[in-house]
């Protein structure tokens, strides 16, 4: 809903917009919502969010969103599990448990489908 309503608002006040980046997919679909509910051709506002949602994966094989990012929620719990033995254990932590974000687009999406 936050989305949709800010991105109407923009494309109400006559805004130039070439791309959208959002905080997660859920923003970049009510974006994209606004998109079409303007007239305006997918594709031509370029919108990006996070998160790897089955429901943005769906609007990448539409092509609506350009790219989402995934976060690897079973890494993440894997890092930081690490990381507590290790603390536990008086072993050296770096500052931080890097677990990279991996791009998702139109050509890979599938391979996110059951992750």
């Amino acid at each position: 809903e936050r989305g949709l309503d800010l991105m109407n608002n923009w494309l109400t006040a006559g805004r130039a917009i070439d791309a959208v980046a959002a905080n997660n997919d859920e923003m970049a679909i009510g974006a994209i919502m606004a998109i079409r509910q303007a007239g305006i051709a997918p594709g031509k506002i370029l919108v990006g969010g996070v998160d790897a949602t089955p429901d943005a994966l769906a609007e990448l094989a539409k092509g609506t969103l350009a790219v989402t990012v995934f976060q690897n929620a079973r890494g993440q719990a894997r890092g930081a599990l690490d990381a507590a033995v290790k603390l536990s254990r008086k072993e050296h932590v770096d500052s931080f448990v890097w677990i990279p974000f991996e791009l998702v687009t139109r050509d890979n999406s599938k391979q996110f489908l059951d992750r």
